[in-house]
C-alpha cells in the first residue's frame, strides 16, 4: 500500500460501538476531504444522470452512463440499478465528469430476464449484499490483473444471488438480488433503526457473529450520509441470513483496530479508472480491497475481510 493509502487509514476515527442481534456497527470518521461531487441517487432524482443499455441489443457486461449535471456524479461499487433488459451492479467506483458519457463495468443481479422492462434505469435503494460485493471485488482484481479489464466473474455472481435466495427461502421468476431484499423489508427494517446515521460520519466497519465483514470509507460526510442506507442493508442482508454463533467475547474495538492495521500491509496495484482517477487494488491477508483516488485524495475505499 502507498503513503497516500496508509496515511488516511491511520487518520481513521472510530466511534461508538453499537451491536444488534449477530451485528456491530462502528462509524469511521475522517479529516481528509475529496472534491464536490453528487451521488447516483441525487443526480438520478434530479433527473442529471442517464444509465442505458449500450445498444438495442445490450450487454450484460456494460452499460452507457451519460453525467448531465455540472459537478462529477460518484458511482459507488456494488450499487444496483434496476429496469432496461435486467437489474445490474457496478463493478468498481467511478466518478463520472460533468458533461461525459462512458461505457461502465457492471454484473447482472437478474439471471432470469433479458427483455426491456424500461428503456431507463433508476436505482434500486440497494447495494449488492455483502457477499456478493466481496467475492466481485476478488473477481475484479484478479480480471483486472490479468487483462486489465473490470470485469467480474458472473457465474460466481449468480451463484451468490442464488445461495442468497435458498438462505432466504425467496423463490423470484427472475433470480432477481432485489427480490430477496424485498422478502425481508420487515427484518432489514429493525437493523436501519438499531444502526442510525452519526454526524460528521465517513464510513463504517461492520462485524458479523463477532468477526470482521468491512471497512467502507467516502471522501464526504453528504455523500456517505445518502448512502448510509444502502451501506447498512447490504451487511445487515448477510447477517440476517448467517448462522446463528455464539458470542465469543472478543473486543469489536480491538478487532477493528488489527484489522485496519491489515489493510496497511497490503500489496498494491494500480490501474486507470473507467472514469477520473486511479483504481487501486489491494491483496492481503485474507482480504481485498479497493479505492479510487482523484489527485491523490482518497473519494470512496472498501475492504473486505475474506476470512
Amino acid at each position: 500500500m502507498d503513503k497516500v493509502m496508509e496515511e488516511y487509514i491511520s487518520n481513521l476515527d472510530l466511534g461508538p460501538v453499537t451491536e444488534y442481534d449477530d451485528m456491530t456497527v462502528i462509524p469511521i470518521f475522517s479529516p481528509i476531504t475529496g472534491p464536490n461531487y453528487m451521488t447516483l441517487r441525487e443526480a438520478m432524482e434530479k433527473d442529471l444522470l442517464l444509465i442505458i443499455e449500450v445498444d438495442e441489443e445490450g450487454s450484460v457486461g456494460e452499460l452507457l452512463v451519460k453525467n448531465l449535471a455540472d459537478i462529477p456524479v460518484l458511482l459507488l461499487d456494488g450499487e444496483e440499478i434496476i429496469g432496461a433488459k435486467q437489474n445490474r451492479v457496478l463493478n468498481t467506483t467511478i466518478l463520472v465528469g460533468p458533461g461525459e458519457e462512458i461505457p461502465i463495468p457492471v454484473s447482472c443481479t437478474e439471471q432470469g430476464r433479458w427483455a426491456y422492462k424500461s428503456r431507463r434505469f433508476r436505482d434500486s435503494d440497494d447495494v449488492a449484499a455483502h457477499r456478493v460485493r466481496r467475492s466481485k471485488s476478488a473477481s475484479v482484481k484478479d480480471s483486472l490483473r490479468r487483462e486489465g479489464q473490470f470485469r467480474s466473474d458472473q457465474r460466481e455472481v449468480w451463484n451468490e444471488i442464488h445461495c442468497l435466495s435458498v438462505d432466504a427461502e425467496v423463490h423470484s421468476s427472475t433470480q432477481a438480488m432485489k427480490d430477496v431484499y424485498t422478502s425481508r423489508e420487515t427484518d432489514l427494517s429493525k437493523y436501519m433503526e438499531a444502526f442510525t446515521h452519526v454526524e460528521d460520519q465517513k464510513g463504517v466497519l461492520v462485524l458479523i457473529n463477532s468477526e470482521i465483514a468491512g471497512l467502507e470509507v467516502l471522501s464526504s460526510e453528504k455523500a456517505y450520509k445518502l448512502l448510509h442506507d444502502k451501506l447498512i442493508r447490504s451487511y445487515a442482508l448477510d447477517a440476517l441470513l448467517s448462522p446463528e454463533k455464539e458470542k465469543d467475547g472478543k473486543d469489536a474495538v480491538q478487532e477493528a483496530k488489527e484489522f485496519m492495521d491489515k489493510t496497511k500491509k497490503t500489496e498494491e496495484s494500480r490501474h486507470k479508472s473507467v472514469g477520473h482517477g486511479c483504481d487501486h487494488r489491494y491483496t492481503g491477508d485474507k482480504l481485498v480491497g479497493s479505492s479510487l483516488t482523484v489527485k491523490d485524495k482518497v473519494i470512496h475505499s472498501v475492504f473486505f475481510n475474506l476470512a
